[in-house]
């Protein structure tokens, strides 16, 4: 991944010295003269690409958020289905559950990969187990019909979850971000009258879209900044904590 939300505090300085850099090249082309339609028009640009960069991320965002309550369920039933096999391969079963839910947990923490060596050793081990267990004396008929198709759910989820971490734009979209970023801040400068520069308007005005350009990188990739969530893990803690 080329962009983090990090890469976004670079804009602040380069704008402040883009605008500044602007001022000076009015100074010494005292006849030119911006053409305030196309002035208006990048500026209208720029604005558009923000809003639909910062839609697109909150939407990628939510989809997080859904897929991780979606797994959740999908263990939840699976976990309600082990009823089904018999009474003596249960317990080894619940218990291999409370270690895939502990296993699907903290997967905001750090950068890592979504599908940890762990999780995968206990799917194997979970569906090698109920696939024996649900054709053997005294399980439910219904076993192999209701458990095994939840299994393939729950393990199916993660592949899901996995692909939608990968799921951002091209990264020709960030660049055209910062570049729209730099852009405007060079003709903010340019079109400011002659005087000394107004510092106050040029640290509100990068400080702003830094800011923004930070708030898109953060929702897009939420294990690299403040915005994350880890808090949504606590739905599989409890979880967890309730397979007795």
């Amino acid at each position: 991944m080329i962009f983090n939300p990090l890469s976004a505090l670079l804009l602040f300085p380069a704008m402040i010295l883009l605008l500044e850099l602007g001022r000076r090249l009015r100074r010494r082309r005292a006849g030119a003269e911006l053409d305030t339609t196309v002035e208006g028009a990048i500026f209208g640009l720029f604005g558009l690409l923000l809003a639909f960069t910062i839609s697109g991320a909150i939407s990628r965002y939510d989809n997080h958020r859904l897929l991780l309550t979606e797994e959740v369920n999908d263990i939840g039933t699976a976990y309600l289905r082990l009823d089904l096999l018999p009474a003596n391969a249960q317990p080894e079963m619940r218990q291999l559950f409370r270690d895939y839910a502990n296993s699907r947990t903290g997967l905001f923490d750090q950068v890592g990969p979504e599908i940890s060596s762990e999780t995968e050793r206990l799917q194997r081990e979970i569906w090698q187990r109920a696939t024996a267990a649900a054709s053997s004396p005294g399980a439910n008929p219904d076993a192999t019909k209701l458990l095994l198709p939840a299994l393939n759910n729950m393990i199916d989820i993660t592949s899901t979850r996995r692909n939608a971490f990968y799921m951002h734009p091209p990264d020709v979209v960030f660049w055209l971000l910062f570049f729209f970023s730099g852009g405007c801040a060079l003709m903010a400068g340019y079109s400011k009258k002659f005087g000394p520069p107004d510092w106050m308007s040029s640290i509100a005005l990068a400080l702003a879209v830094t800011l923004t350009v930070y708030t898109i990188l953060d929702v897009e990739y939420p294990r690299h900044g403040l915005i994350g969530l880890r808090d949504r893990d606590q739905a599989m803690i409890s979880l967890r904590d309730s397979m007795k």
